[in-house]
């Protein structure tokens, strides 16, 4: 917010979370061949593994989504979804043993217009319903300025849980950043992180969420 790109001050932000996975948004830069906003070696310097998402160039995702996780979490398998619309849009799948157990994680950044939202969360639910029954958390950037029950009414097998408002970051009013998650989980608690330098380092707060098996 202060016109600086700072990926120290995004990784201290990243770090303050506390989280085991992390879920990115807008990670690369986007024009190709679209190097990492964050780089590789300052993120693995910090104890961060990154998931296998990126293309060649130096990109540490696909199209901008982005996953990092801590040691112990183990990954078994990973995958892109492919998502309608007008704007390029894609979302990314991760297969995880956690501390929790098995965990499947979908990143996604949805798209400006609603019919495209909603289109793009019926594509997430179709693809994961050809795959094995898992513990999901669908996360990211929804870009839903009001109530998230349009989303809802199409997420068949996934609830988005209530979150704080993360955007703008300075005064946030819109909860456009959410979870989802299957019938096997629980949220056990959610917020946005509000303290500095989260304000400045991104228009969007980060939100974290403490997840438990049902």
């Amino acid at each position: 917010m202060d016109l600086r790109r700072r990926p120290d001050r995004s990784l201290s932000v990243i770090a303050g979370l506390d989280a085991q996975v992390v879920v990115l948004q807008e990670a690369d830069k986007r024009l190709p061949p679209r190097p990492a906003a964050l780089p590789h070696e300052m993120i693995e310097d910090d104890g961060w593994t990154i998931l296998p998402f990126g293309q060649p160039g130096g990109s540490i995702g696909w199209h901008g989504n982005a996953m990092l996780v801590r040691p112990g979490v183990k990954l078994r398998k990973t995958a892109h979804i492919e998502l309608p619309g007008l704007e390029p849009r894609g979302a990314i799948r991760a297969e995880l043993d956690t501390s929790i157990g098995p965990l499947r994680v979908v990143g996604a950044h949805l798209g400006l217009i609603r019919r495209y939202r909603l289109m793009q969360i019926s594509a997430i639910i179709r693809h994961l319903r050809d795959l094995p029954d898992m513990p999901t958390v669908l996360a990211g950037d929804f870009n839903e300025w009001g109530s998230v029950r349009p989303l809802d009414t199409v997420a068949h097998g996934l609830r988005f849980i209530p979150t704080a408002p993360s955007f703008p970051a300075p005064r946030p009013v819109a909860a456009l950043d959410r979870f989802a998650l299957s019938d096997h989980l629980q949220a056990v608690r959610t917020k946005a992180h509000r303290g500095q330098p989260a304000r400045i380092a991104s228009d969007h707060l980060p939100i974290w969420a403490d997840i438990a098996m049902a």
